[in-house]
């Protein structure tokens, strides 16, 4: 971890920790870790689909396509990492293919 991350999380932990039990000063640490991780996986979701919007907004349906599979990809990985739920990555998964639909 880098020590950028390592010093905010310290920070945080001082400011907001009102725990005095170790184990429960522990478990705040790793549950910052894993929202700032999933933060960063939601962000990439959205990136990934903005491009499929964007390669049906150029007309081109190959681009389009080529977008549409990676963002399914990091749809399912998002899923298997538990930051969505699966039902919700349908439902993008979805919207996606059928957005690369409209200019086939």
């Amino acid at each position: 971890m880098s020590q950028r991350k390592e010093a905010s999380l310290d920070k945080i932990e001082r400011e907001r920790t009102v725990a005095n039990i170790k184990s429960q000063k522990k478990r705040i640490k790793t549950a910052e870790k894993a929202r700032m991780r999933n933060k960063a996986v939601r962000s990439e979701l959205k990136t990934y689909v903005k491009k499929v919007r964007k390669a049906v907004e150029a007309g081109d349906a190959e681009a389009a396509q080529v977008a549409a599979n990676a963002a399914c990809r990091k749809l399912d990985k998002a899923v298997t990492k538990g930051v969505i739920h699966k039902n919700q990555a349908a439902k993008r998964k979805s919207g996606v293919q059928k957005l690369v639909n409209t200019i086939k």
